[in-house]
């Protein structure tokens, strides 16, 4: 008969990082509304990029819970339909950056990585804006040239937030240190 300790396996998400998914999915839905009336400035990349540093594959959790907030709340509108891919590729692109990079080097690579993402925002909406209102190539090329103002606004936006990835991760990473401690 198998001792009890060694045929428990260990559960793929615990209890306390489903708490603290759904804390940080309610904190990314909450902090956007919040800054609404600043257009495409926004803390998501930001909780984006330090979630996956930290959690990884299981930072999609708090992402999507985020997209699926946005979309009981706001409607699913059309505009909500490329978040199902929009954000997924900064956390792939934060899944590609080295697990353990030097602090001097984070301070710099994580900034910079929100902001290209931010100026980048809506070339990579271009494509579901272009399906879904049937715009040929041109269209979709003048749709991205016109939005270049406000994906100047988002580059700015999130190269300051983006200033504030590591000490969010330093946090995440004390929060889970700390498991079971009172």
């Amino acid at each position: 008969m198998n001792e009890p300790s060694k045929s428990r396996k260990k559960p793929f998400i615990t209890i306390r990082e489903i708490a603290i998914f759904a804390m940080l999915g309610a904190l990314m839905f909450a902090s956007k509304k919040i800054m609404e009336a600043i257009p495409n400035v926004h803390l998501l990349g930001m909780f984006i990029m330090a979630t996956t540093v930290v959690f990884r594959a299981k930072a999609l959790f708090p992402l999507y819970l985020y997209v699926m907030l946005d979309g009981l709340f706001m409607g699913f509108a059309p505009y909500w339909a490329p978040y199902l891919y929009l954000w997924a590729i900064l956390w792939g692109i934060t899944m590609l950056l080295p697990k353990k990079m030097p602090k001097k080097v984070a301070a710099v690579v994580y900034p910079a990585v929100c902001a290209v993402y931010g100026f980048s925002f809506g070339a990579l909406y271009a494509p579901a804006q272009a399906l879904m209102m049937g715009f040929s190539f041109k269209q979709t090329l003048t749709w991205i040239v016109a939005g270049f103002g406000f994906d100047t606004l988002q580059f700015i936006g999130n190269l300051f937030a983006g200033m504030l990835v590591l000490p969010l991760v330093e946090l995440l990473r004390m929060l889970m240190k700390n498991r079971g401690r009172q």
